[in-house]
């Protein structure tokens, strides 16, 4: 039987998993990747031109519950590690999986389409910016989903020193100045701590609720305490409870501190050193902002106040700019794929890594969803048939508009719990049809990486 063909775009954490899991599945794997290097946004001053990284960036989550399963993070890197130690981790997984063989680095995907003759399952054709073209069997799409910032609508108005927070590195040239921080997701939150050491002002613009959580309690990663009481049988609303006085406990209400408590799910805030800035009135904390004038801004409350910069960690924008909107999964805001990984319209197109998971690690999830496609292309669990797949997209989407807040921001989560159950599901019956057949059993995800 000819060894089916699999391109995978991107050699961050998604693509590196992805090749791994196939590769071990016997399919000749071409990864390309933009830059010189493994690691996609992991590595700081990234030659891809869409790296992230800044100087004091570390992980959100524990070490040991964010690596992949079959190779964890190595045990004396910091409990949350940093970027410098995550692009070593990464280089060390590709050298011990034999993947840089398979890497074509320094290769831009300009587009990715359907061969011409496409009969049944089509071939696909990748067009890459050195001019040459290449056709696959089949094409995952791993190269994450943070390349394309999305700015405030008031960014065009401000004539001050301007940048998103893709773009900031280290905190020196606010050094003396009145700074604004647009943004309470996890990037604000560190790059106004960040900041607030050097400035002369740092305000923090929050228009979203938020509960911003301790990275440590008792001695010990939260996460560690939280997965003690948020057990899988404990309904959402409770857990959000047990999160909001774990907050309580720490730091106060949130409206103390000029923030609003979330009254819904919401995608998860925490940081070790930001509430004591705020309490020290390094970091002042004002409403969402409204419109700019020059170097004035003016907030939703109606007061205004002059920066001479302003950084908006205000997200990306969900965008595969190789892909034309015809075969792209992006549908408004949601994005429309079975198990957040297969294309029900267009088979052969496959994704790892669209997602932001809820309370977890994405790289951890990212594995668990690599280790399925590996299983669903050697054939060992069946796919639904195209009506049965928009049925559950469909059904996935009213589950999370009924759990979480409307906009771009939510439109990529994931809720792990729910997500590893299911692939977990799969993987069992795969093993149950393996069985029946005397085939080679697929590795199952254990229970106690569900979640995580």
């Amino acid at each position: 039987m000819k060894v089916q063909r699999i391109a995978v775009i991107g050699a961050g954490p998604a693509g590196l998993s992805a090749a791994k899991h196939l590769i071990g599945r016997g399919f000749d794997v071409t990864v390309y990747e933009k830059g010189s290097e493994v690691g996609g946004l992991w590595v700081y001053e990234n030659d891809n031109g869409i790296g992230a990284a800044y100087q004091s960036l570390r992980i959100n989550s524990e070490a040991r519950d964010t690596g992949y399963r079959d190779f964890p993070i190595p045990a004396e890197a910091s409990l949350f590690p940093t970027h410098y130690e995550m692009r070593a981790y990464f280089n060390a997984y590709a050298d011990h999986f034999g993947l840089r063989s398979h890497i074509v680095f320094n290769t831009a995907v300009d587009s990715v389409e359907p061969a011409a003759e496409a009969p049944g399952t089509p071939r696909w054709t990748l067009k890459l910016n050195d001019g040459t073209e290449s056709e696959f069997d089949r094409v995952v799409v791993a190269n994450g989903h943070q390349s394309i910032p999305s700015h405030p609508p008031f960014a065009a108005d401000f004539t001050g020193d301007y940048l998103h927070s893709r773009d900031y590195r280290v905190p020196d040239r606010f050094a003396g100045k009145k700074v604004l921080v647009v943004g309470t997701g996890n990037s604000g939150l560190d790059i106004a701590a960040d900041v607030c050491i050097v400035t002369d002002r740092t305000v923090l613009a929050a228009r979203s609720p938020v509960l911003i959580m301790p990275r440590m309690m008792f001695g010990a990663p939260l996460s560690r305490f939280l997965a003690k009481v948020e057990r899988p049988w404990l309904p959402w609303p409770l857990a959000r409870r047990v999160r909001e006085l774990v907050t309580l406990v720490a730091h106060g209400r949130m409206e103390q501190w000029g923030f609003t408590t979330p009254k819904t799910r919401t995608h998860p805030a925490s940081h070790p050193t930001v509430m004591s800035h705020i309490a020290w009135n390094r970091i002042a904390v004002r409403p969402g902002t409204r419109s700019a004038e020059g170097t004035t801004v003016r907030f939703d409350d109606g007061t205004e106040e002059d920066f001479d910069a302003v950084i908006a960690a205000t997200g990306y924008q969900f965008d595969i700019p190789f892909l034309s909107s015809d075969v792209s999964p992006i549908n408004g805001g949601r994005i429309d794929l079975y198990r957040r990984a297969v294309s029900p319209r267009w088979p052969g197109l496959y994704f790892v890594g669209l997602f932001d998971v809820s309370g977890g690690a994405n790289i951890r999830m990212i594995d668990i969803q690599s280790r399925w496609l590996a299983a669903v292309l050697a054939g060992d669990v069946d796919l639904p048939d195209e009506a049965a797949m928009r049925r559950a997209i469909a059904e996935e989407h009213e589950q999370m508009a009924r759990l979480y807040p409307s906009g771009r921001r939510y439109g990529l989560e994931l809720d792990p719990r729910e997500y590893g159950l299911a692939v977990r599901e799969d993987l069992a019956k795969a093993k149950e049809k393996a069985a029946a057949s005397s085939a080679p059993i697929p590795q199952p995800v254990p229970a106690e990486a569900i979640g995580r």
